[in-house]
């Protein structure tokens, strides 16, 4: 048989090759691109990552939004349907940075830019901490709010969310005020998190907002 006009299986058996072989490999070749772009590296982070960022980042500011309408609304059933979107969009955000954080432990962190000065790293590291606990603290405490003011409430009218507290008026005032407090702390650090991405951007000209765009 001329050697031009040889099938793929006749060349793999010349070759001592298994017929299929290249195709596996390249399959195993591709799946492990795969989760090497879905994990972080020590420059980069993983797609997940950025998923999950940018996923909270949106609901957090729709959250903003539903919060701030609602509240200024007087009752009505559209205002009570705002905060069961509200409440339920906090779970769902409970839910992710939870997995973020789970993610995050399970993967090395890139590390920070070496023009950043000591100062910088520390507050970087504080703010991120502090993202963590102001975006699993909210939801619980609405959580509380929701229980001590005896609200029934399904998440998305689906999943009945049982009370955590007993009915209590005084501790539905002192959960709402430290809601508002939370509410204030975490729009300051959105605000100086923004702006310090877009320092270290238009600045700075590191890869600190790129690689978090796309990795």
């Amino acid at each position: 048989m001329c050697p031009t006009t040889a099938s793929p299986a006749s060349r793999s058996a010349v070759s001592g090759t298994p017929a299929g072989a290249p195709r596996r490999w390249a399959a195993r070749a591709d799946s492990a691109r795969r989760v090497t772009m879905l994990r972080n590296s020590k420059d980069a982070w993983g797609s997940l990552a950025r998923f999950l960022h940018w996923s909270v980042a949106l609901l957090v500011l729709v959250q903003v939004a539903l919060g701030l309408t609602a509240s200024g609304w007087r009752l009505s059933p559209l205002k009570l349907d705002l905060f069961v979107w509200h409440k339920s969009l906090g779970f769902v955000i409970l839910l992710l940075v939870v997995l973020r954080l789970l993610w995050r432990l399970a993967n090395p962190t890139p590390a920070l830019p070496a023009g950043m000065s000591g100062f910088e790293r520390v507050a970087a590291r504080i703010s991120h901490a502090l993202f963590y606990v102001l975006l699993i603290a909210m939801p619980i405490n609405g959580w509380v709010i929701n229980s001590a003011a005896n609200v029934p409430f399904s998440i998305f009218w689906l999943i009945p969310l049982p009370p955590i507290v007993a009915p209590d008026r005084v501790l539905t005032g002192n959960a709402e005020n430290a809601h508002f407090v939370l509410f204030s702390v975490l729009t300051l650090l959105v605000m100086v998190h923004a702006g310090a991405a877009l320092r270290h951007h238009y600045v700075k000209r590191d890869n600190v907002l790129r690689r978090m765009l796309r990795g």
